[in-house]
């Protein structure tokens, strides 16, 4: 008899064996005679550098997110692969909920929402950082989380027909000096519930905020004392509904009220 994955056990280990190994953004046009011949990737990168070929990757926050989350969606999906069908995944896009939905015979066909969030450490003047810079988006609040039975645009399925929720949390010191701009990237994985705070992650938008400490991401210390808290909090909380959310949120509720056909 297979004993069924625990999906954040699972995703904690593999997390644990990740290597941030981006390096810069490649540049065709440099000063390098060709062909090159490089050792290892160190001189390779070297060499690359030197020539004029690598180029930084991007400092602002949300650039830098993006090419960080690509990066771990690719690292998962590899170990996905490896489980020899015992897991399957399928990666979203961009506005779509979530960045990768897990499923398989290793979880009794059941899905799993994974979502991948990247926050940097708010550099302080003296002793070591304790927060993040700003607080981590957990949902958006206004749709799929408030509508839970709906299946809204731009996501796989209704947010309540996730057996479990997840998100994978980048931590990271911005490094300006570098290409690869990121140092000492840490892996958290939280149930979003266990981190979530009474607060926004924006004024101007309406998104649910996580917790800003560092020791409360990592230990699941949260502003609720039960992912039941978490949610009777934000699903009556009074967010706001613009134009096209109203019409998203009309449409979905008449097509839920049709009469079946046939």
């Amino acid at each position: 008899m297979t004993i069924p994955v625990d999906i954040q056990q699972w995703l904690r280990m593999q997390c644990h064996e990740y290597v941030y190994d981006l390096r810069g953004v490649f540049r065709v046009a440099g000063s390098t005679q060709w062909p090159l011949t490089a050792i290892d990737a160190a001189d390779l990168e070297a060499h690359l550098r030197e020539q004029g070929h690598l180029l930084p990757l991007p400092k602002e926050p949300a650039a830098l997110a993006n090419v960080l989350e690509v990066s771990v969606v690719d690292f998962l999906l590899d170990r996905i692969a490896a489980t020899d069908g015992q897991l399957t995944a399928t990666r979203g896009g961009e506005r779509v909920y979530p960045d990768l939905e897990i499923t398989g015979p290793g979880v009794g066909g059941a899905f799993y929402a994974v979502d991948i969030k990247i926050a940097q450490r708010k550099i302080l003047r003296r002793g070591s950082p304790t927060q993040t810079q700003s607080r981590i988006t957990l949902y958006t609040g206004n749709t799929y989380f408030a509508y839970p039975t709906l299946h809204w645009p731009g996501n796989f399925r209704p947010f309540a027909h996730y057996t479990q929720h997840l998100d994978v949390i980048g931590i990271y010191t911005l490094n300006r000096d570098s290409a690869h701009r990121v140092d000492d990237l840490e892996l958290i994985v939280q149930d979003p519930s266990r981190i979530g705070s009474r607060k926004r992650s924006s004024t101007t938008r309406e998104y649910i905020g996580a917790v800003l400490g560092l020791d409360d991401l990592r230990h699941g210390r949260g502003e609720f004392t039960s992912q039941d808290e978490f949610y009777r909090y934000w699903r009556a909380f009074n967010f706001r509904i613009g134009g096209t959310v109203r019409n998203q949120l009309n449409k979905l509720l008449s097509q839920q009220n049709e009469p079946p056909r046939g």
